[in-house]
């Protein structure tokens, strides 16, 4: 079995940094390693084997430097994608983007019933992080379940395989994994609540989804630190 070669990451860059070069030709992924919107667009390039075509810039995002916002992406958000000249931004729309302008292996399935599956799921995907943020402040076991059976239902759909597609791993599974990751770090540490407790088709999906390189090469989160971050974030009293 081949080795996965790891990929070496460029360090991120602080306020003064210096700027990239701006449209010089280079495919440029504007992403930060916490983030879990970026680390959607970051799960896509892997999987596609774009590490050489689509550059990192990772950015520090509590001291981010000036020139992002002045000069790249005025929105001042990431991730963003800089390609043939211009900068696109939004997690959601850059997965699209990205499986479907370069090469690759494709996240979309073909079979009808399963796109349209995949855009349902990826319409309530915003909902979804709504439900278990909204948690943090409520009751987690009645508002986050809500949010995990809704995944557990969805995981039963097709029976032909792990994934929320079925046999084939899709932008579906991308557009979740990041927060449920987050999630089931947080409300284990600070609710003790076991996200995957009679829930077998989500702990089965996680299970696989960590044996994908292209998912474990971007697991960069430190769980202590996550959890001091949201409770700050999400959980302060104003």
């Amino acid at each position: 079995m081949a080795t996965e070669t790891v990929e070496s990451l460029p360090p991120t860059l602080e306020a003064n940094a210096e700027q990239p070069p701006l449209f010089d030709g280079t495919t440029r992924l504007y992403t930060s390693y916490t983030c879990p919107f970026a680390q959607r667009v970051w799960i896509t390039r892997n999987y596609k084997g774009l590490q050489d075509e689509i550059k990192l810039v990772p950015l520090n995002l509590q001291n981010r430097p000036a020139w992002y916002k002045e000069k790249v992406y005025p929105v001042n958000k990431v991730p963003s994608l800089e390609h043939n000249g211009k900068i696109i931004g939004e997690s959601l729309d850059l997965i699209k983007y990205v499986d479907s302008n370069f090469e690759g292996p494709s996240l979309v399935p073909n079979d009808p019933d399963k796109k349209r599956t995949l855009e349902e799921l990826l319409s309530y995907a915003d909902k979804f992080m709504e439900m278990l943020f909204a948690s943090f402040k409520g009751d987690p076991e009645k508002e986050a379940g809500a949010a995990f059976n809704y995944l557990e239902d969805a995981l039963k759909k097709y029976d032909d395989g792990p994934f929320l597609l079925g046999r084939d791993f899709s932008l579906a599974d991308i557009a979740y994994i990041p927060f449920v990751e987050r999630f089931q770090i947080f409300l284990s540490e600070v609710f003790k609540y076991d996200t995957i407790a009679g829930r077998p088709k989500l702990a089965a999906w996680i299970e696989e989804l960590n044996k994908i390189d292209a998912y474990k090469q971007t697991k960069t989160v430190d769980p202590k630190q996550l959890v001091e971050y949201y409770k700050q974030r999400f959980m302060a009293q104003k």
